[in-house]
């Protein structure tokens, strides 16, 4: 072994210095190139726990779903070590004329999916996630302290629509850089108040009206919201994060016909990576009382409010693995499955139903349900830790009246992940089964809780405890892991 390393060293200084560089090089690309298994054994051990978690979890989070597996290849593709600041043709890096092509294969493939016209619309698929990109929309067409209206978060809104305590807390900095004002749902019927927004909204005078929600199970009315703007003066602005999907599949009504903006993101029922997409209008946006054209310009300002307003570089690997998303959603497997989803959700909705669960609205029309569980003696953070025990994945969500978001009455699930992986109506009824002893077993814990725990934190705190020593959660537990292992994960096939 001596006499090799000897050797090594032997020859010109030129030589040697080739030799330890080619050494150098060597160990570099045998490190760089090994899988994760081999190169950070713990990181692999949380990813194996969290596929094996995945597997043998039914997913009811209705924005969650399982991506393909081309969208996932692409996602660790060679299209992440490229910089590319800038847009398709005007980039501030050299190296960029495939990333370029891929981009705008990408908005091509966006503007064919929803039926627009190239020439009324376009569409930028940089934003890196939904909330910022409803931020940059925001910046392009208001300045600071200019008016925003969106639904209320404690009514199925979303944060980045904006939103504030009664006390006047901002908890969306949405509301601290522009002023805002909630629309709410009749809460009587679950449906939003459009009497009411129309009334308010000529008093406020908002600057952009945000239609779209998180937990909303109706669908909008987006002429009554396209009159409404129109009243007041405002740009009507659609978030279909929830929703693009059905909306790609035909299954719902587009919201594009009457809105001037239309954000998205694209892991949710489009079934894609992690990103978000903003389709903004062209051309003509109204005439004026003497017949002067006014035109939009959306274009410049949304773009530039993306970059450099807001980021830096795009992430090419998740805009290339949207392009292979909008591919898939083109096709008529995807409608299909989209159909499934609307189907699934009703009929689970009536399943919850017969076992006693009060749905907001009295149903559905899209992928979602959001029970309010006032009448059944238990709140929306113990249930989604019992059924977190289970293995069933829900969130705890607010509904009209709720004071706190932390401890609220009401449980959002949904059906498109599970219908991905091939749920169907005989399967959904047996999870509203699953979810019925759950709420039965949370019951009879919560009645088990400490006297002493002096806050909602430490009752919570103790009931999860209780949920862990429970003979039967295990059991209920054992059952639902080996129950939903049985269905494929994408990938599997």
């Amino acid at each position: 072994m001596l006499v090799n390393r000897l050797s090594f060293f032997r020859g010109t200084p030129t030589l040697i210095a080739s030799r330890l560089m080619s050494s150098k090089i060597s160990a570099n690309q045998a490190m760089i190139s090994k899988p994760v298994q081999e190169v950070d054994k713990e990181m692999y051990d949380i990813l194996r726990m969290e596929r094996e978690r995945q597997k043998h979890s039914i997913t009811l989070i209705p924005s969650e779903n399982f991506t393909s597996k081309s969208v996932m290849e692409l996602l660790g593709s060679e299209m992440q070590n490229k910089y590319s600041e800038g847009y398709p043709g005007r980039r501030y890096y050299g190296g960029n004329q495939f990333i370029d092509m891929a981009e705008s294969l990408c908005q091509k493939r966006a503007l064919s999916l929803y039926n627009l016209d190239p020439a009324q619309w376009g569409v930028n698929v940089q934003p890196l996630s939904g909330a910022p990109a409803n931020l940059y929309t925001y910046s392009a067409i208001m300045n600071t302290d200019d008016r925003l209206m969106g639904l209320d978060l404690p009514h199925g809104g979303h944060l980045s629509h904006g939103y504030q305590l009664p006390s006047g807390t901002k908890i969306s900095y949405i509301s601290k850089y522009f002023q805002t004002m909630p629309y709410h749902i009749d809460s009587q019927t679950g449906l939003i108040d459009y009497e009411s927004l129309s009334k308010t909204s000529k008093l406020f005078r908002p600057k952009v009206i945000v239609a779209g929600a998180s937990a909303y199970a109706r669908i909008m009315d987006c002429k009554r919201f396209r009159e409404i703007s129109d009243a007041c003066g405002a740009y009507l602005m659609f978030d279909m994060a929830h929703i693009s999907g059905l909306v790609a599949a035909g299954v719902i009504p587009s919201p594009f016909e009457y809105s001037d903006i239309v954000t998205t993101t694209t892991h949710k029922s489009l079934r894609g990576p992690r990103g978000a997409m903003i389709f903004y209008r062209k051309g003509v946006r109204k005439v004026s009382e003497k017949g002067k054209k006014i035109m939009y310009d959306l274009d410049s300002k949304i773009n530039f409010s993306v970059f450099p307003g807001h980021q830096g570089g795009p992430h090419n690997h998740t805009i290339s693995a949207l392009a292979v998303a909008l591919k898939q959603a083109a096709t008529p497997e995807f409608k299909e499955y989209q159909a499934s989803v609307i189907t699934n959700a009703k009929h689970f909705g009536e399943e919850l139903i017969k076992r006693g669960f009060n749905l907001v609205s009295g149903g559905t029309d899209t992928h979602l349900i959001l029970i309010n569980l006032s009448n059944l003696g238990i709140d929306g953070a113990r249930l989604e830790t019992i059924l977190e025990k289970i293995n069933i994945a829900a969130n705890k969500n607010t509904v009209p009246n709720d004071k706190s978001a932390l401890f609220p009455s009401g449980l959002r699930v949904g059906t498109p992940a599970m219908t991905t992986r091939g749920f169907g109506v005989d399967e959904f009824t047996q999870v509203a089964e699953f979810m019925s002893r759950a709420v039965k077993l949370a019951i009879g814990l919560k009645s088990q809780e400490s006297p002493d725990a002096a806050d909602n934190r430490s009752k919570l705190a103790n009931f999860r405890q209780l949920c862990e020593e429970s003979t039967q959660v295990q059991e209920l537990s054992a059952q639902v892991y080996e129950w939903v292992g049985k269905y494929p994960v994408p990938g599997e096939l």
